[in-house]
């Protein structure tokens, strides 16, 4: 059975038994919501998501592009890949680099 976790996103069809899963394990999201691209998803059951944002350098009155590389928990019934344009919720750490996961597949 799956549960809703509050944030709007839709509940996936597949069904999984990973204890990390925000639905359909105890996992409580919190925090930040997030959306990037996902650049690598060589680790096992962790994707590598990359989110491209502006900043304003006031000295030159101009905008340098910025990003940021967020290490994020992919469950099997989300099962994001390489080029996905996906939505990450902040979680409690789940590992030294990981404090993200994965709760929405937006494309392809």
């Amino acid at each position: 059975m799956a549960r809703n976790i509050g944030l709007g996103v839709p509940i996936p069809e597949k069904e999984c038994e990973d204890a990390n899963c925000p639905f359909h394990g105890t996992l409580p999201v919190r925090g930040q919501v997030i959306t990037g691209k996902v650049v690598s998803d060589r680790m096992n059951a962790t994707v590598v998501v990359e989110r491209e944002y502006l900043h304003y350098v006031k000295k030159y009155n101009r905008y340098e592009k910025r990003r940021s590389r967020y290490h994020a928990h992919n469950t099997p019934c989300l099962n994001a890949r390489v080029g996905d344009q996906v939505r990450i919720a902040e979680c409690r750490p789940l590992s030294k680099t990981k404090n993200f996961v994965v709760v929405e597949v937006m494309k392809e």
